[in-house]
C-alpha cells in the first residue's frame, strides 16, 4: 500500500510518484545522518524533477514523511505528534535537497526552531544529478555569540561517520541541563514577556518593566523578555518570524508555559501563536482582569471584574470541533435550533445583564450614602493617581487605620472612605480609589464606571504621584489622558509628589516649583501637615464660592 507524499504531486508520471513512494522503503542506520545510496536517490529526484525533495526521519532511521517542494522551497506539513515537552527536540530530523547549490537558508531555520526538529540539512545537487555537501544546523542549549543556532561542518554524505545519535542524545541533555532550576513549583506559571513597540527603545524598556511588575503582581515567574521594535504588529503572529522563532527557543531553553504579550490581542493571534510555539498566549488585558480577579474582595469589585472578563471573552469565543455544531433542540423543536457557541454567548449576554442590574442596584445604595454624607455638610476629597503610587498607605497614615497596602500593583481594587481631621478641626471624607493604568482595558472602564463614581462627587481630586519612579511624568500623562477621557477635567485637582525620601531634597524642590505641587511621604506623617493645610484652606476658598 502507497504512503502519501505531501506536497504538489498532479502532473507526476506514474512512475515518478512510485519512485517517491518508495522512499518510505529506505532505512537510515540510527547512528548515521543519512546513507550515501539514499542521498544519491534524493538528488538524483530532485535534479529529475527539477523540484526539491524532503523526507523526515525518526531516530529509528525510518523516514515518516516525504515531501515534494517547488524548485525553491519545501513545505513541511503540519506535524501531530506527542513528543513534545520542555528541554524535548521533536524526535524528526529533516534532510532536503537545494538545487541551486546553496546552504542552508532563512526558511530552514526557521523551520527548524517552529518545529524543534533535532536538525535540518539541505543536501546541495549538482547539475548531473549526483550529491553535494550537506549542511547540517541544530538548535543550541544557550545563545552565543552566533545566535540560537549551531552548524555541522559541510561534509559529503560519504564522508559521515556513525556519531549523529550521539549528537541529537547530548544536545537533549545540554538542553535539560541548560534550563534554569525551577525557582517556582511546576504548578505556577513561568512566562516569557514580549513587548512590541514602534517607539524608542527607551520607551518599550520602560513598557516591559511594567509588564514585569504586573507578572510579578499576578504571581507569575518570568523567566525571559523579548523586545522588537516594529512600525505595527504583525498581523498574524505580531512579532517578525525571525523573532518568534527566538521566542520558540528560548521557551524551551527556559521551560517557559506561557506567553505574555504587552499589546491587546486579536483572538486570531492568541489562535496562531498558541498553534506555533504550543504555549499558553495572553495579552496584557487578560493580565490585568487576572490580577483583579485575584484582588476583588467586596461583592461589588467580583461583580466588576466578572463582567470585564466576560465581556473580554464574548468576541473571542470560537467553535473549537464538531461537537460545537451539536443541536440543543428539544423534542419537537422546528428547525436546527442553536449551535452551542450561540447558546455560550446567549448565556454570557444573559451573565452580563444580570450583573449589571446588581451593579445598578450597588451604585444606588452607594449614591444614597453619598447623598447623606452631602447632607452632613462633609466634604470629599478622592485620592487618585497611577497605580502603587502610595494611595493606600497615604489614607492609612491619615485615618490611623491599617488598609491593605503592598509594593505592588493594583494592592486597592475596592474603594474605602474614611474620616480624617484637618489642622483646623474639621471632619474630611478621603476616599481610596483603584490605581490607573495606561492602557487601561476597555472592559475595565465600563466595569469599574460604579467605583469610579466617588471620582464626579467629590470636591477635590488628590492626585498622588511616585516622584522616585524614573517614568513619573508620563504617569501623570496617563492619568490626566484618562481623567479627560472620564470628563474629570474640570475637577479641581492638587498634584502631590509621594516618596520624596527616595529623591534627593533639591530635585523635589525644583519639581514642586515646577509642577505647584505638594511633596509628602506618605510612611512619614511629619510630611503631611503641610498638604492638610494646603487642602484645608483650598476647601475654605470653594465653600466661600
Amino acid at each position: 500500500m502507497s504512503r502519501t507524499v505531501y506536497g504538489e504531486t498532479r502532473g507526476l508520471a506514474p512512475s515518478e510518484r512510485r519512485a517517491l513512494e518508495r522512499l518510505y522503503r529506505r532505512r537510515v542506520p540510527p547512528d548515521y545522518l543519512i546513507t550515501h545510496e539514499l542521498s544519491r536517490e534524493l538528488a538524483h529526484l530532485s535534479r529529475t524533477l527539477n523540484r526539491q525533495v524532503g523526507i523526515l526521519v525518526n531516530r529509528r532511521g525510518e523516514i515518516e514523511y516525504v515531501i515534494l517542494g517547488s524548485y525553491h522551497q519545501i513545505v513541511i506539513p503540519e506535524i501531530a505528534r506527542a513528543r513534545k515537552g520542555p528541554g524535548r527536540l521533536l524526535g524528526l530530523r529533516c534532510i532536503h535537497t537545494h538545487l541551486s547549490h546553496e546552504g542552508l537558508d532563512r526558511d530552514d531555520l526557521l523551520d527548524l526552531a517552529f518545529l524543534r526538529l533535532d536538525t535540518m540539512t539541505a543536501l546541495e545537487v549538482r547539475d548531473d544529478g549526483l550529491p553535494g555537501r550537506l549542511h547540517t544546523a541544530y538548535l543550541l542549549p544557550r545563545r552565543d555569540e552566533n545566535g540560537y543556532y549551531g552548524y555541522l561542518d559541510p561534509l559529503y554524505p560519504w564522508e559521515l561517520r556513525g556519531d549523529y545519535r550521539e549528537l541529537v542524545e547530548s544536545l537533549e541533555e545540554e538542553l535539560e541541563r541548560s534550563r534554569p532550576l525551577k525557582e517556582v513549583s511546576d504548578r505556577e506559571d513561568r512566562a516569557l514577556l514580549v513587548a512590541v513597540h514602534p517607539g524608542p527603545r527607551v520607551l518599550m524598556e520602560e513598557r516591559m518593566a511594567e509588564l514585569r511588575e504586573l507578572a510579578r503582581t499576578a504571581g507569575v515567574a518570568v523567566v525571559g523578555e523579548v523586545l522588537q521594535r516594529r512600525p505595527a504588529p504583525d498581523p498574524r503572529y505580531v512579532v517578525g518570524k525571525g523573532k518568534l522563532s527566538e521566542i520558540i527557543i528560548q521557551a524551551m531553553q527556559t521551560s517557559a508555559n506561557l506567553l505574555i504579550f504587552d499589546g491587546e490581542l486579536s483572538p486570531s493571534q492568541v489562535r496562531a501563536l498558541t498553534e506555533i510555539t504550543d504555549l499558553r498566549v495572553i495579552d496584557r488585558t487578560q493580565l490585568i482582569l487576572d490580577i483583579f480577579a485575584q484582588r476583588a474582595r467586596s461583592r461589588e469589585g467580583k461583580i466588576q471584574v466578572e463582567m470585564a472578563q466576560l465581556r473580554y471573552m464574548l468576541p473571542r469565543l470560537r467553535a473549537k470541533d464538531d461537537a460545537f455544531s451539536r443541536l440543543t433542540g428539544g423534542i419537537g423543536g422546528r428547525g436546527p435550533g442553536e449551535t452551542k457557541l450561540e447558546v455560550d454567548r446567549r448565556r454570557i449576554r444573559e451573565r452580563i445583564a444580570r450583573l449589571e442590574k446588581e451593579l445598578r442596584e450597588i451604585s444606588r445604595q452607594r449614591s444614597l450614602r453619598r447623598k447623606r454624607r452631602r447632607r452632613q455638610g462633609l466634604p470629599v476629597v478622592a485620592i487618585i493617581g497611577y497605580t502603587n503610587a502610595g494611595k493606600t498607605t497615604l489614607l492609612n497614615t491619615l485615618s490611623r487605620e491599617d488598609f491593605l497596602a503592598e509594593d505592588r500593583l493594583f494592592a486597592t481594587l475596592d474603594p474605602a472612605t474614611r474620616r480624617v481631621r484637618l489642622p483646623d478641626g474639621r471632619v474630611t471624607l478621603f476616599t481610596d480609589t483603584v490605581g490607573f493604568i495606561r492602557d487601561l482595558p476597555g472592559e475595565l472602564k465600563k466595569a469599574f464606571q460604579a467605583t469610579l463614581e466617588e471620582l464626579y462627587e467629590a470636591d477635590l481630586l488628590l492626585h498622588l504621584v511616585d516622584v522616585s519612579h524614573p517614568h513619573f511624568e508620563e504617569h501623570i500623562e496617563a492619568v490626566e489622558e484618562l481623567l479627560e477621557e472620564m470628563e474629570l477635567t474640570f475637577t479641581d485637582r492638587l498634584l502631590v509628589f509621594n516618596k520624596i525620601d527616595l529623591v534627593p531634597p533639591e530635585e523635589v524642590r525644583a519639581l514642586q516649583n515646577r509642577y505647584q505641587a505638594e511633596a509628602i511621604s506618605a510612611i512619614n506623617p511629619e510630611t503631611l501637615p503641610p498638604l492638610l493645610s494646603r487642602i484645608a484652606t483650598f476647601l475654605d476658598k470653594k465653600q466661600a464660592t
